[in-house]
């Protein structure tokens, strides 16, 4: 049984601090993406479409409202590409979502390459 794997990382854009954790497990991710600091922020899930169906990911709120447009979002974004349950939390202190979603879409990708790259080292 293989542990879960944990990648943190952090993106400076202008003068702010824009920080991911990512937990990959054999059937889920977690992301959490704040500003300033790791908090917990509002919290969506998605689930993938099995494979023989088409369409995006089924997603839900869980947790706060404040950001769950980008929240729902990155976490169907996440399922579709991991082909796993994506939870997604994101907590934003100064700037809105709109202004965040770029940021964190890159941190996104990096946190996920960098799992990656990780993954690779060790087989």
């Amino acid at each position: 049984m293989e542990r879960a794997k944990i990648v943190k990382d952090e993106i400076i854009e202008q003068n702010m601090h824009f920080l991911a954790v990512y937990m990959e497990t054999e059937n889920s991710c977690l992301i959490l993406l704040s500003e300033n600091e790791d908090k917990l922020g509002t919290l969506a899930i998605a689930v993938p479409k099995p494979k023989d169906m088409l369409g995006p990911p089924s997603s839900s709120t869980l947790l706060g409202d404040k950001n769950a447009i980008s929240a729902r979002m990155f976490a169907e974004y996440v399922a579709s590409r991991k082909g796993k349950i994506a939870l997604v939390s994101i907590y934003l202190e100064t700037i809105s979502e709109m202004q965040a979603q770029a940021t964190f879409m890159k941190l996104i990708e990096k946190v996920i390459r960098l799992e990656a790259e990780k993954e690779g080292a060790t087989t």
